[in-house]
């Protein structure tokens, strides 16, 4: 059976990557061959694979809103855009999770022309410079002129003193994070010329994802018991994480939501996070 894809190109379903889809949402290997059953019977030569992907998500929801949030992570990150303001916001919050000082659009002079930077670093005495390119949709690629084009940035800025985190500062390092992929080429290129690309499944332990998993830095958007408008009205108010939520209603209840809604979307939070809180205090405003 064959299914198409966003970018239109035409492959054979893969069984196997559906179940390992699935498998990181938490579901158990019930649940799972439950799912896959059902979609086997639905499927359809042609089918595009946004519609079988909406389908597991659905099943998914229908036994639980943490699964069905874990397994939208993706989509989740794209829905940080549109213009990726709120990615570079996420970025230096993931960064921030690991000890570095970060500090997001800054504007600094290099020895040819001013750059703004979406998000600067610090840990001990390495200052680095983190370019983010946010892509909408799944099947875009960050190709080789992305970090050709960062590294003469980086180039014109690293010879030089700048006030980020002190009045002097020098730039010794550069990163590329992209919440898509990069091509083969760019990667090719970024190793050669010593820049750390980081995309959503690149380096294995380092990508995107793993980092979101490992330390549990869900996004709001996750969150399936959230309307579209509310979680931009979170996001507006610089709430990035859905662990945000948990213990504090007072953010839900501030855009409006009522006291049974919170209950259930914190609810959701705490299970998606795998927080175990004192539920007798987590609704107090």
């Amino acid at each position: 059976m064959k299914v198409v894809k966003q970018s239109g190109d035409i492959v054979y379903f893969d069984r196997e990557k559906l179940r390992n889809s699935l498998m990181l949402s938490g579901a158990t290997n019930e649940k799972i061959e439950d799912i896959l059953s059902i979609i086997e019977r639905e499927i359809y030569d042609g089918m595009p694979t946004r519609k079988i992907y909406k389908m597991a998500f659905q099943l998914l929801k229908k036994t639980s809103k943490a699964h069905a949030a874990r397994y939208n992570l993706k989509t989740a990150v794209q829905a940080l855009g549109p213009a990726g303001f709120f990615f570079e916001k996420y970025v230096a919050l993931l960064f921030r999770t690991e000890g570095f000082e970060t500090k997001t659009n800054v504007i600094l002079e290099g020895n040819c022309v001013s750059h703004e930077i979406d998000v600067m670093v610090k840990k001990g005495n390495a200052i680095a410079m983190v370019e983010c390119k946010f892509h909408g949709s799944n099947e875009i690629k960050s190709d080789v002129k992305i970090p050709m084009y960062i590294l003469s940035r980086f180039n014109d800025l690293k010879g030089k003193t700048h006030p980020v985190f002190s009045q002097e500062d020098t730039i010794n390092k550069c990163w590329v994070i992209t919440n898509n992929r990069f091509t083969s080429e760019a990667i090719d290129f970024g190793e050669c010329s010593n820049l750390r690309l980081i995309s959503w499944d690149f380096p294995v332990k380092e990508c995107l994802k793993y980092k979101i998993e490992e330390n549990g830095l869900y996004p709001v958007t996750c969150l399936t018991t959230l309307t579209q408008y509310e979680k931009e009205k979170l996001l507006i108010q610089d709430v990035l994480l859905a662990s945000d939520l948990v213990n504090n209603s007072k953010l839900l209840s501030n855009i409006g939501i009522n006291y049974k809604r919170i209950k259930n979307i914190i609810r959701e939070a705490s299970e998606l996070c795998e927080y175990i809180g004192d539920n007798s205090s987590i609704f107090n405003d």
